[in-house]
């Protein structure tokens, strides 16, 4: 293998192949995106003067398709501008240019003679040492490579992602019986420490891991609806957070997914699968077939289970193929699991519950775990492989070996008994041996009971993964209160994680926090990490509810005192003795977000969702997200009283009063919330790790505290100048009276208040004016309609 990949080719640029192209582009890689020859020019094309030698027609299918992923919402695009290192041609103009490449990923049609054409081409202009792998879903490797020279048989293997690229972390790597063993790990390495990918390895089958036992469980579940007369609404209240699964549930997936990609590994797995004792379930259902016929192919044609017409969206009766308004879905059994915050416990009072909707969770969940326990061997050689599968690419809570042993293996291998439902031998002999279930060790050491060998093994783990359970199980707790816990990670680097629901900020977080930096400083340790391991958010805010209740209650003074706490907190973190780096995950919004723009440094996840969200409650940031917006936006400008400052100014102010929110690290980075100089880390697993290594990074390279920040702000000039932008678009109907409020009073506290560009305004006096903004924002009646609405509904409230 290469010593690093620095360039790839892309072959075939549609949906999957131009996702690949662009998450290689994220990572620095030049990347040639490549497609078919087009046919003859279109009018269009000759009409702008484009003719049959022009690279404009002759690259148009890569051209067309690499803009439609730029423009893509959710953005597949890290950062807009890595488009710039993706250059798309044609195979009959650039396929030589291969020979420069160190991988070559294949992403064309699922057809084993046009893939087989197209790799003789490759072979012929591939470097000695250039990977070629196929994205397919499952041809067989040995077909794919039949002819192929040996050098290519080496490095050639499957490396099949999922989409969309960017935001499934799964990536199944299958090796063919000549694959080169070293080249094949390598680039697995790659694949996780590089690309970010959950790495499967999956056996050479039939669409692998994740989709076998996904589309088995998908396709079980439709015949057991037309048996039983199921909606589909009732199918997704009952598949999906209920029961461990994504909010799309069964159906909302399959139409963003299309109903042709189902419905095309769905017959391949009926084709190709001969042998399989439960092939038949495979076969479509006659509703499907239909859907397809009439063209209901989901999301992309605009209508499959669910179309949307106006405002409503409707869902499909199979009964009738007509669309009708959804109807409510109302169980005992899922209301009473849906409080359960644990999947485990969840899962297993949904399945044991007596309604028909809770009888058909048990035989769907029993079913994909027997089968799943009979594919052992086949698809993939352990339980570890198929459950991360299924939870990397079908975003399960639990796989389904974890789901069998939440429900009880001993206690349900009887009722699957009784049911008919095939077992294989090596499940009863794995009790029979004292075990308890798949999984067991501790949490510093978990294991897996290994099928084959019949005994139990340690979970492979990469060695730089930082799980907090472990970090407990070794004793690693420094200190902790009801909303955090101070761990030592190492090295005398401190690691302080939050524990409320959804890490909100609390009394408790906010006095660790101060806590834990003193902590750092007196007894000399080396540095301060704030990370977690939840995994959707860092910090979703601050504790609404205890600021509502504050203000309902009257309680002024305990309310600016929790204010002033945690603007003194945020504060520490900035001018400590010692580094602090946050490693924010997910969400990082509100208070969330002033915790990480208090650190020194930042090592943020890719997938980073963070933005001053405090104007969608009626408030403006609290905890010092106006300091360090102001810290951030005029980091490089002139310390000149002649220089005009306020483009800076109203560049903070439209990101806090327009309460954006990135879609990603890297459009943090763009917005300003983070600085040029903070990192990204692809892998949540290495998340921890890398904060970790900054710590150390910036202490071995003489850490000191910064100065004190003093800032040249317009003062009431500038502030009135905000006034008149915001009062525009009131009288433009943009905004409301009670918004043209909240964004003068956001404008006074950017501006500095009572100053002038003469004089500094020092950090003090801009928490002082955030503080009484703030304060004066929660004693309106309409902010407290706001924040009500909030926590009622979880959505913002215009009034």
């Amino acid at each position: 293998m290469p010593r690093r990949i620095r360039r790839a080719a892309v072959l075939g640029s549609g949906v999957m192949g131009s996702g690949i192209a662009a998450h290689l582009a994220g990572m620095g890689v030049e990347t040639l995106l490549l497609d078919i020859l087009p046919p003859e020019p279109t009018p269009e094309e000759l009409a702008r003067g484009i003719g049959r030698a022009d690279p404009r027609h002759r690259n148009r299918f890569a051209i067309a398709n690499l803009q439609r992923t730029l423009h893509a919402r959710p953005p597949l695009f890290f950062d807009p501008d890595d488009a710039a290192l993706v250059t798309p041609g044609n195979f009959e103009d650039h396929l030589h240019s291969l020979a420069r490449c160190d991988w070559v990923v294949e992403a064309v049609t699922e057809n084993l003679e046009i893939k087989r054409k197209l790799f003789a081409r490759v072979d012929a202009v591939r470097g000695e040492r250039t990977i070629v792998t196929s994205n397919t879903s499952g041809l067989k490797i040995a077909e794919m490579v039949a002819g192929r020279s040996e050098s290519f048989v080496r490095h050639f293997f499957v490396t099949h992602f999922f989409n969309p690229v960017r935001y499934m972390r799964l990536l199944e790597l299958v090796a063919g019986e000549g694959t080169d063993r070293p080249v094949f790990d390598a680039f697995a390495r790659f694949g996780s420490d590089v690309l970010g990918k959950g790495i499967v390895y999956g056996k050479d089958t039939p669409n692998f891991v994740a989709n076998r036992i996904g589309t088995y469980g998908m396709l079980y579940t439709l015949h057991a609806m037309v048996r039983e007369g199921f909606s589909v609404e009732e199918i997704d209240a009952l598949f999906g957070p209920v029961s461990g699964r994504p909010k799309s549930a069964i159906f909302r997936t399959a139409d963003l997914v299309g109903l042709d990609t189902l419905v095309h590994v769905a017959n391949n797995c009926y084709e190709n699968l001969p042998g399989d004792e439960e092939r038949e379930v495979f076969r479509l259902p006659d509703f499907l077939r239909e859907m397809v016929q009439r063209g209901w192919l989901g999301q992309k044609t605009k209508g499959g289970f669910y179309k949307k017409e106006g405002d409503q969206i409707l869902a499909l009766d199979l009964r009738t193929m007509e669309y009708r308004p959804q109807q409510k879905v109302r169980a005992d059994s899922i209301g009473a699991a849906r409080g359960i915050e644990q999947p485990g416990p969840r899962i297993r009072a949904l399945v044991h519950g007596q309604d028909r909707l809770a009888r058909l969770a048990w035989e769907v969940t029993a079913r994909v775990a027997a089968y799943s326990a009979r594919r052992l061997g086949e698809i993939a050689d352990d339980v570890v492989n198929i459950d991360n599968a299924m939870r990397w690419g079908f975003a399960w809570e639990l796989g389904p070996f974890e789901t069998w042993d939440a429900i009880g293996v001993q206690e349900s291998l009887s009722r699957m008994s009784d049911e008919g439902i095939a077992v294989p031998d090596v499940v009863p002999r794995m009790l029979e041996r004292g075990a308890t279930g798949f999984y067991g060790g501790t949490a510093g050491r978990p294991t897996f009971f290994d099928l084959s060998r019949e005994s139990y093994r340690d979970v492979p783990e990469d060695p730089r993964a930082v799980r907090l359970p472990a970090l407990a199980d070794a004793q690693q707790v420094v200190k902790q209160n009801a909303g955090s816990t101070l761990y030592d990670l190492g090295d005398g680097v401190l690691l302080l994680a939050f524990h409320t629901k959804m890490n909100a900020v609390d009394s408790d977080v906010i006095a660790m926090l101060d806590q834990s930096v003193a902590l750092a400083e007196e007894e000399g340790w080396t540095g301060l990490v704030l990370g977690n391991d939840h995994k959707e958010a860092f910090s979703a805010g601050a504790n609404l509810f205890a600021v509502l209740m504050a203000i309902q209650q009257g309680a002024w003074g305990e309310l600016e005192k929790m204010i002033s706490s945690f603007q003194h907190a945020t504060l520490r973190l900035r001018y400590s003795d010692v580094p602090v780096v946050a490693a924010p995950a997910g969400l990082a919004l509100g208070g969330g977000a002033e915790m990480v723009m208090g650190a020194d440094a930042v090592r943020a996840h890719a997938e980073l969702y963070m933005g001053l969200v405090e104007f969608g409650v009626g408030l403006i940031p609290g905890g010092g997200g106006t300091l360090a917006m102001l810290e951030r936006c005029l980091a490089n400008v002139p310390d000149d009283p002649g220089f005009d400052v306020m483009p800076f100014v109203r560049r903070a102010f439209e990101v806090i009063g327009m309460a954006k929110v990135s879609v990603g690290a890297e459009e943090a980075r763009r917005l300003g919330l983070l600085r040029p100089t903070d990192g990204v880390t692809l892998n949540r697993d290495l998340l921890l790790h890398d904060a970790k290594q900054t710590v150390l990074g910036l202490a071995r390279a003489g850490y000191r505290r910064p100065r004190p920040l003093k800032l040249r702000l317009p003062g009431p000039s500038g502030a009135a100048t905000i006034r008149w932008f915001a009062d525009n678009m009131r009288q433009g109907k943009q905004i409301t009276d009670h918004e043209y409020l909240m964004a003068s009073k956001l404008g006074w506290v950017l501006c500095g208040g009572e100053t002038s560009p003469r004089v500094k305004v020092s950090q003090q006096q801009i928490l002082d004016l955030e503080r009484e903004a703030f304060l004066s924002l929660c004693g309106e009646k309409k902010s407290q309609e706001r924040m009500q609405h909030m926590l009622q509904h979880g959505k913002p409230l215009r009034n």
